[in-house]
């Protein structure tokens, strides 16, 4: 029965192809995680869920996709966090960042099980036109007004996928209503995972206790392997892998791991051989690769860990991650006994990983000290100094790096030696560190018993992680007719006819009520007209719905100026120096602001 469903489904793309096949793609979407407005945090991962299950399902003719890790990328280029959910006005930011034409975002509640009610989850999901800044609206047959239909679904939690395809349905339908497939087609698509094994993975997310959350991921994972579906549940086995990791289990931990990037491998090579884009899950691929690799760390498997995490570090490009990979190639090289070739290179190696650590984060004092310790056992006093130099005079309570520093000012024949091991011997005196150390010099002239200092990037990190480098194609779009109003709006405002302005953007809001430039051009009337309030009013609407409108940031600041508010005049001054501090307004706003109230 799933297979006659996808082979129908599938035929229902192919005509739809054939029907769109001499149109171009003019619309492209971003679907930005769902947000949890019930305040239980353990139910967070269900909107980053919506994005990627959305995200994939609504690839189909005629309509480009934003993936859920370009969507990242660009959150981590204009420096957006990821642990939590941006505003609207910061999510169509993101979405014209991307030359996405429309933007699906959504919240929901959970109520969590009681008694023999199972958990439900209530969703409500809406899609917004990111160049007009409005929701997507219809025409109703009756009367001609403009509305908006929410997508709103109640159901149990255990039916997430199904609420997944019927939402995607949704706002295909509501972009276009003549759709080659149906939402049963559609919902069908979007339960990748057998109903009863997502059942038993949900369960096992939801459960505290470690061996019924073991169990439930083990049922998850043979039950859609008894289905026959496609691939692998990656999303069981990582979970698996993690609590197999938390109890130090780490032969179990690896093998649930492997599945995760077995999967990964086969679905891109069968892409390959396909000659298509691999649209697989690099996120799970990333984390499970990570973790295999700090298993083999702690294992005192440096050959291992590294072959692993090499590869990985130049995807990952996390400075922890240089951090880690520096600390385990130095602990390699000091593994190596046999082969001292094979041992400089080991150490120059973490070096060369410590130094980009350093490079993305000069002030973290752990790097520094790893950094620092790699140049002293590298034979390169100078910059051991000149870094131990600075990690002293930020932390001048570190034995440790007093103890290298006299060292490292020993070989380098400096009379200030003798006054830092002192300071040495002093903060190491606890447990007889100092003495443990100096026991181990006179032995051999070495530093054995250093560690060295990781911090180990959280989970949470991998929500950051982008492997794939494709490249949005940019989507060709006609004109509308509000940016047609837009055009005739600056024009009339240019030619001094501010009553026929306001009437085009009164046409403009009326069907547009997001548009950041209407209100921008409102606010420029009102200041002409010498009308402060009603122009602070537009022009802080502008900014709350685009807020890189440069002329909305220098406009504001001059109000303030005037109201003799230096405090705003100077907030705004900055705000604007930050979208163009070349330019010659911004510059005498500037200006201004620092001379008020002087």
């Amino acid at each position: 029965m799933r297979k006659r469903f996808l082979l129908s489904f599938a035929a229902a793309l192919v005509a739809a192809a054939g029907a769109f096949g001499q149109q171009r793609v003019t619309d492209s979407v971003m679907v930005m995680p769902f947000e949890n407005v019930s305040n239980k945090a353990e139910f967070n991962w269900i909107g980053e869920s919506f994005a990627l299950s959305l995200s994939e399902l609504l690839q189909v003719p005629g309509l480009a996709v934003v993936s859920n890790s370009e969507r990242k990328m660009i959150q981590q280029r204009l420096r957006v966090p990821l642990a939590s959910i941006p505003s609207l006005a910061t999510s169509l930011r993101l979405a014209r960042e991307s030359n996405a034409t429309l933007l699906v975002s959504g919240k929901y509640t959970i109520i969590p099980a009681q008694d023999d009610l199972a958990a439900t989850i209530n969703v409500t999901a809406r899609v917004i036109r990111v160049n007009e800044g409005r929701f997507l609206s219809e025409v109703t047959v009756r009367d001609g007004r403009r509305i908006t239909r929410d997508i709103a679904l109640n159901d149990a939690l255990g039916n997430l996928q199904t609420m997944q395809g019927q939402i995607a349905y949704q706002v295909l339908y509501q972009r276009d209503k003549a759709l080659p497939f149906s939402q049963n087609q559609m919902i069908e698509t979007a339960t990748k995972v057998p109903a009863r094994a997502f059942e038993a993975y949900i369960k096992g997310l939801l459960t505290q206790d470690p061996m019924f959350r073991e169990n439930f991921f083990k049922n998850a994972l043979r039950l859609h392997a008894d289905s026959g579906a496609a691939g692998e549940f990656t999303e069981a086995a990582l979970e698996l892998g993690h609590l197999h990791y938390g109890q130090r289990k780490f032969g179990e931990a690896i093998d649930a791991f492997q599945r995760v990037v077995n999967t990964e491998q086969a679905c891109t090579e069968r892409a390959r051989g396909e000659n298509r884009p691999a649209n697989c899950n690099d996120e799970a691929y990333a984390e499970a690769s990570f973790y295999m690799g700090v298993i083999r760390w702690q294992q005192s498997d440096f050959d291992q860990a590294l072959a692993v995490l090499r590869p990985l570090s130049e995807e990952l490009k996390i400075t922890s991650l240089y951090n880690m990979l520096g600390a385990i190639a130095v602990q390699a090289s000091q593994a190596e006994k046999r082969d001292e070739a094979r041992q400089a290179v080991l150490l120059a190696e973490g070096v060369a990983f410590l130094e980009k650590a350093h490079a993305n984060a000069d002030d973290d004092l752990a790097i520094k000290f790893n950094l620092s310790f790699a140049h002293f056992l590298n034979g390169t006093y100078t910059s051991a100094a000149e870094y131990l130099k600075e990690l002293v005079a930020a932390a001048p309570k570190d034995g440790e790096a007093f103890y290298i520093l006299a060292k490292t000012l020993s070989e380098l024949k400096d009379e200030t030696a003798a006054d830092v091991d002192n300071l040495a011997r002093t903060h190491l005196a606890t447990g007889n560190r100092y003495a443990t150390l100096e026991r181990d010099w006179t032995r051999a002239k070495a530093i054995t018993d250093m560690k060295l200092r990781v911090v180990q990037p959280q989970r949470k990190d991998f929500v950051s992680v982008v492997l794939s480098q494709r490249e949005a194609t940019p989507v060709a779009r006609p004109v509308s007719s509000t940016e047609t109003l837009l055009a005739q709006a600056k024009k009339e405002y240019q030619a001094g006819e501010d009553d026929k302005a306001m009437e085009t953007i009164r046409r403009v809001l009326v069907s547009e009520p997001m548009s950041a430039e209407s209100y921008l051009i409102l606010g420029k009337i009102h200041l002409r007209r010498g009308d402060r309030d009603q122009a602070t009013s537009a022009m802080k609407t502008a900014l709350f719905w685009d807020n890189r409108l440069l002329d909305a940031h220098v406009a504001l600041g001059r109000i303030y100026l005037e109201r003799g508010d230096c405090q705003q005049a100077r907030t705004f001054a900055a705000s604007a120096a930050v979208i163009d501090g070349e330019n010659s307004e911004v510059n005498s706003l500037q200006r201004l602001a620092e001379r008020c109230s002087k």
